[in-house]
């Protein structure tokens, strides 16, 4: 079951990759053949797809490599980190459409061949959905945040292509040069849009933020069923960036054997494994009703 998520993230890194470098060098035969910013601005994008699907193709890589004497707790953290990067790229090609945008304002220019550069937006829309619909496949497979990550921002390609043919296609109808560049500075401010969801996204795993509500209420729920817990408190979760990491006291009879409390807690495991495959515990055992120092007393 691991070395197949492994796989169907690789797969998803792989299939990323060649799709880029394919409409990249589409796009930029059309560019050259039309001079449409708008298609300038689909390029530029394929272009920040391809460096920030070669950063997820690293990243998982890294990721998926195991704990080893420096790195006990895995690499799963260079997922966020490859996402990370994938921000700082979307931001920067906003940034630098939105400077071309501006300047086609101040100085327009026509748009050449609008038929071709319609057809070749056609071929990147359905390129993208065909890899839009394996990544989700592999997402819901693997959870993976990077491939996430770099399936956001193709989902917006969706938009921004469709967004360009919109705008070669007035431009053709109405000869007003000013459609084009519009539209890209439209395009631009999406781009910074998504750049900050994908940055909020990262940094949350990196600073080790809780995983949702519903999740840990299932972790209470699966440990409260078992007839034999006293109790849970000092629940900490987190995202690995590659699984979750979940660790709790258990609160149980204090009269029960060191042995017995292990076969518990172990039974205990084995439930919330099964709702979190890709999860790591730590459990600490405690005698229920035990006056202690809690983590849940210091939280407000």
């Amino acid at each position: 079951m691991a070395a197949d998520v492994d796989r169907y993230r690789r797969l998803a890194t792989y299939a990323s990759v060649t799709v880029a470098l394919i409409l990249i060098a589409a796009k930029l035969a059309t560019y050259m053949a039309t001079g449409a910013v708008s298609i300038l601005s689909s390029l530029m994008d394929s272009s920040v797809d391809l460096l920030a699907s070669v950063v997820t193709l690293l990243g998982v890589a890294q990721a998926l490599r195991p704990p080893d004497s420096t790195h006990r707790f895995g690499h799963g953290k260079a997922e966020p980190l490859a996402a990370l990067a994938q921000s700082a790229f979307v931001a920067g090609s906003g940034v630098f459409l939105a400077y071309e945008g501006v300047g086609r304002l101040v100085d327009p220019r026509p748009v050449t061949a609008p038929e071709l550069g319609i057809a070749t937006m056609v071929f990147a829309i359905l390129m993208t959905g065909g890899l839009l619909i394996v990544q989700r496949w592999v997402i819901r497979r693997t959870g993976s945040m990077a491939i996430a990550a770099d399936s956001m921002h193709y989902s917006g390609d969706l938009l921004m292509n469709s967004a360009v043919i919109a705008a070669l296609a007035l431009t053709a109808w109405s000869g007003w040069p000013y459609w084009d560049p519009i539209f890209a500075l439209s395009i631009a401010a999406f781009l910074v849009w998504g750049a900050s969801r994908i940055l909020r996204a990262a940094l949350g795993v990196l600073m080790d933020r809780e995983l949702p509500e519903a999740d840990r209420d299932r972790v209470t729920t699966v440990v409260k069923a078992h007839i034999q817990a006293r109790g849970i408190h000092d629940l900490r979760t987190r995202s690995t960036g590659i699984g979750q990491h979940i660790e709790f006291h258990l609160e149980l009879d204090p009269h029960l054997t060191l042995a017995e409390a292990h076969d518990i807690t172990d039974e205990i495991e084995r439930e919330l494994r099964a709702a979190f495959p890709s999860a790591e515990f730590a459990i600490h055992q405690e005698p229920a009703g035990l006056d202690d120092e809690r983590l849940d007393h210091r939280i407000r």
